[in-house]
């Protein structure tokens, strides 16, 4: 499932989209306090600029808003399956997602990136 070329990799393994060997972000760590959006401007192997263009990465607005609908959904569905009530299970979906907040903000750019650029193996990088 997490097999190098797909993009799978790219995004849950933090690595460049085009060759999948060099970081996309400077820290591992996505709850780190120093800089945790951090982005390397180009990769360390295959030298891929991450900010194709300027404000790029704004559209990762949609794909972070697609993820904490999913994540608000899959919490309310747990919750309600336990038998609570109301109030409970949104003041829950508020910890989550506040919790979840820098894992999805990384994770939208990553998706992000992975939708406009390819996997290229070794030998066909130009």
């Amino acid at each position: 499932m997490f097999k190098k070329g797909t993009k799978l990799y790219s995004i849950f393994k933090n690595k460049c989209p085009r060759c999948q060997e060099g970081d996309f972000f400077v820290s591992k760590n996505p709850y780190s306090i120093k800089q945790p959006l951090k982005i390397h401007e180009t990769c360390s192997h295959c030298k891929l600029k991450y900010m194709i263009e300027p404000s790029f990465f704004y559209g990762a607005m949609y794909v972070s808003y697609a993820l904490t609908v999913a994540i608000s959904i899959i919490t309310f569905v747990v919750l309600n399956f336990f038998g609570l009530s109301l109030l409970p299970v949104f003041i829950a979906i508020i910890a989550v997602l506040v919790l979840c907040t820098p894992l999805t903000l990384r994770l939208s750019r990553l998706i992000y990136i992975n939708i406009f650029v390819h996997y290229k193996q070794a030998g066909n990088i130009s």
